[in-house]
């Protein structure tokens, strides 16, 4: 069975050694707040929210979204974008191969620039925080997109082994 997003943050909490009270206080929620999340009352939680307390547990904010319904991720647990991409032929697997791998190029880029800046910028804490948060996203979008070319290659590799079969 799958962890509630509000079990990955307790586990995660408990693991790092930091009470519910305490994670509250640096992540400036109410603790009424967290003791929800956790217990799994609120069920969808404000993204804001998640961002604010992955960033003291450990757990990557794209992570607790997909976990609270929010977000997608390219595991055994999202089979929609294993079918899509798994049930590509031809010339539409060629295609998304090579826009993902572009996406992945463009991504990488961005980071690069956004370290860049990181190192030798004098940003503003806000400024620090949205650079990091966008980092931490992109790189999550890098490590899905290579989820998907696994599974594209996977695709051509089966449809090679089937057009070998008729011929």
């Amino acid at each position: 069975m799958n962890e509630t997003v509000g079990e990955i943050i307790a586990k995660a909490r408990e693991e790092k050694g930091i009470s519910k009270r305490e994670l509250a206080r640096i992540a400036d929620i109410s603790d009424t707040e967290l003791s929800r999340i956790e217990s799994g009352e609120r069920e969808f939680p404000n993204p804001k929210t998640l961002r604010k307390i992955s960033q003291h547990i450990g757990v990557n904010f794209n992570d607790l979204m997909y976990a609270a319904g929010l977000g997608f991720s390219v595991s055994p647990l999202n089979p929609f974008l294993i079918d899509y991409y798994s049930g590509l032929k031809g010339e539409k697997l060629d295609e998304a191969l090579i826009n993902t791998l572009g996406s992945i190029d463009n991504w990488k880029e961005l980071v690069d620039s956004l370290k860049t800046k990181m190192d030798n910028g004098s940003l503003s804490d806000s400024e620090k925080e949205v650079i990091g948060q966008t980092i931490e996203d992109t790189e999550y979008q890098i490590n899905t997109a290579n989820e998907i070319v696994k599974l594209i290659h996977s695709a051509k590799t089966k449809e090679r082994i089937e057009n070998g079969k008729k011929g």
